[in-house]
């Protein structure tokens, strides 16, 4: 079976993606690319997270031919493909329909420094204009509003963050989905100020190192 601790970790990460209330039933795709090989394990097609298996879990090369798997792959394999082949520092893409960021998305709106923690995308979150799921139109949308971001919002739809490994792009998507809720409900009550463009810069570079050991960051 090709790429099994990566069928192994799309399994376990689309049940925390229903744990952490991240998407439903089958909503949203994970994938992992493994640059060595040039294949990319992605969640199927419609396959509730409850009930996949790593066998469901789908294999394609980097045109998106199917390499092993039965069942079809993700509708949204062709923006997972737009990523992988736009940043060589991508390896792993979480697409969800969370809630308060998918809400900020339906307004069309960005999520600005409302919080330090947006430093998980970068100094904002932008909004990649909407389209037909899984249509090129989309996956060019999100390569064109993406650029060196390390989230973006998807108008009308939802969330897309990557990462280097599968962890840090769903670490992404969970924080992102926080400061969506915060920015909501700042919102809600007036306008938020705004954390400054040097705090911002300050605060990315002490995210370079965030989670090292020998680090105090808080």
């Amino acid at each position: 079976m090709l790429m099994l601790r990566e069928r192994e970790a799309i399994v376990a990460y689309g049940l925390k993606l229903i744990r952490s209330g991240l998407t439903t039933g089958s909503g949203g795709n994970l994938s992992i690319l493994s640059r060595k090989d040039n294949l990319i394990a992605i969640s199927p097609s419609g396959i509730d997270y409850h009930e996949m298996t790593i066998a469901d879990v789908v294999i394609v090369d980097r045109a998106g031919r199917k390499v092993e798997g039965a069942l079809k792959p993700s509708s949204e394999l062709g923006f997972h493909l737009a990523l992988y082949s736009a940043r060589e520092d991508i390896t792993s893409v979480v697409h969800t329909h969370s809630v308060y960021a998918t809400t900020i998305a339906c307004l069309h709106w960005e999520i600005p420094a409302v919080h330090y923690l947006v430093a998980f995308s970068g100094d904002k979150v932008p909004l990649a204009a909407y389209a037909t799921f899984g249509s090129e139109a989309l996956a060019d949308n999100i390569i064109a509003a993406i650029g060196d971001y390390n989230a973006v919002l998807l108008a009308n739809h939802g969330l897309v963050a990557v990462g280097h490994d599968l962890d840090n792009a769903f670490n992404t998507a969970e924080e992102i989905e926080l400061v969506a809720r915060i920015y909501y409900q700042a919102k809600s009550l007036g306008d938020p100020v705004l954390v400054g463009a040097e705090e911002m810069k300050i605060v990315a570079e002490k995210f370079r190192s965030y989670g090292q050991q020998d680090q105090d960051i808080s």
